[in-house]
């Protein structure tokens, strides 16, 4: 931090995140947060996991894990290293951080939900204390932290406190700080460890920024700083849309190369090859997932102040929220040419997370497809080895249990929405009367029965 002036009280709290004795608390114990806390405990800090949720709370107190790909073990380890859980949030006062790990999904209107940002920053404030950090990981909009995140902080909490300010002298007293670094979580990659993720940071002013890194290079292998808030939330949004617009391509070529009877998953792993200019993304029943789906309208809302249309972004995302009817579209098809009508068939969906051996519904167009089947007079049935049950969540209201892969000639159709790996894909096109793989899991597989779309 030599570079940046600090102040006695920033020099404090810099030098405990150095040595590893901070406290850290993290706000939201879901798919970005608990693996976070898990990083931190495992560093060696004083980690605190708060959440609303008394039943997320429970588990971890009694060392269980809810997230499939976190055993239970994991959590044990890191009880024993002093972890802990609550839904207490007057303990935030002991914390020399603060992570917020907190949804944001999108409203009926395709417009940002802030509620939870809202929320957790007005049940932090009254507890905030001189020289914390606070920083959020949350995706948004550029300037949600600027706009949305302090004004709460400094309305609510009790000491009258106020950030630091960019381009002001170090305060002694009095101010406390804030950052912005996106999360870059990608439940089911087993390839690339969480820590080798680098950390993109920004700062409210160069000592948020400087605090905010070298908390997170103690558990990441490096820290990308960049400018402001506004610039590290945008990359998240580059990032993401970047993925959306090259799925939409993919998934759009899908439908024209099926008309021409072409294999699009050929064409991509030929394209694929080649050493320079190419990265190869595959088309699907629709986005899942908490960011892919969602940051593109984010960006869309936000440009609308600022008299811009994006008319690429907003394209692609809607070509790939059309892809869970053009799915139900060749299940109907595939139907038909059995001279059996989509009304009134019994289909099993074999996946329902949002990709492969996770257990994430988070925007599943597993949950689109069951509710566009059934409205066409299907009755459908799911099996997903990571979801026993399916209850309801934000936007769906299921209720639906796993059913077992018996008897599969019972159904008219099986739709492969996911392509799980604990699938024997061979067996269920043996014993099914029709496959329809919207995954490409029965590649190199061909029969009468089995349908690709």
């Amino acid at each position: 931090m030599s570079a940046t002036r600090t102040s006695s009280l920033s020099a404090q709290r810099l030098e405990r995140l150095k040595n590893r004795s901070a406290a850290i608390g993290i706000i939201g114990l879901g798919y970005v947060g608990l693996p976070l806390s898990l990083l931190l405990a495992e560093a060696g800090f004083k980690v605190t996991g708060f959440d609303i949720d008394q039943k997320k709370v429970d588990s971890l107190t009694a060392g269980q894990s809810y997230i499939f790909r976190i055993p239970s073990e994991e959590i044990q380890s890191v009880r024993a290293k002093g972890f802990t859980a609550t839904a207490d949030f007057s303990k935030l006062t002991e914390q020399d951080a603060i992570i917020l790990c907190v949804p944001t999904p999108l409203n009926e209107h395709h417009e940002p939900d802030m509620s939870y940002i809202v929320d957790t920053a007005k049940m932090i404030a009254p507890w905030l204390q001189a020289g914390q950090l606070v920083a959020l990981e949350s995706t948004t909009y550029p300037g949600t932290t600027e706009e949305v995140l302090i004004p709460l902080l400094e309305a609510g909490n009790k000491l009258g406190l106020k950030v630091q300010g960019p381009g002001g002298e170090p305060a002694e007293s009095g101010v406390f700080y804030v950052a912005f670094s996106p999360e870059r979580e990608d439940p089911g990659n087993t390839t690339v460890a969480r820590h080798n993720i680098p950390k993109v940071v920004g700062g409210h002013e160069p000592i948020a920024a400087e605090l905010a890194a070298t908390l997170y290079e103690a558990i990441f292998t490096r820290a990308v700083r960049v400018s402001t808030t506004q610039a590290a939330e945008m990359t998240k949004l580059l990032e993401n849309i970047y993925r959306c617009v090259n799925i939409a391509l993919v998934n759009e070529m899908k439908v024209l190369a099926l008309r021409m009877g072409i294999d699009i998953w050929e064409v991509i792993d030929a394209a694929a090859t080649k050493p320079f200019g190419f990265q190869a993304f595959y088309p699907g029943p629709g986005l899942g997932g908490h960011c892919i789906p969602i940051d593109p309208f984010y960006l869309s809302w936000k440009a609308k102040e600022f008299g811009f249309h994006t008319r690429f972004i907003e394209l692609a995302g809607e070509v790939n929220e059309a892809m869970p009817e053009f799915v139900v579209t060749q299940v109907a098809r595939a139907l038909n040419t059995r001279k059996k009508p989509l009304n009134g068939s019994k289909v099993l969906m074999l996946g329902m997370s949002y990709k492969k051996d996770i257990d994430d519904l988070r925007e599943s167009p597993s949950l689109t497809l069951i509710e566009l089947l059934r409205d066409e007079g299907a009755e459908v049935v799911y099996n997903d080895p990571y979801h026993p049950t399916v209850g309801r969540g934000r936007k769906y209201n299921l209720n639906m249990t796993s059913t077992p892969l018996e008897d599969l000639g019972q159904y008219d159709c099986v739709l492969i929405a996911t392509d799980h790996s604990d699938y024997d894909y061979p067996s269920i096109v043996r014993e099914s009367q029709l496959v329809v793989d919207s995954r490409n899991a029965t590649k190199g597989m061909t029969a009468d029965n089995l349908v690709r779309c």
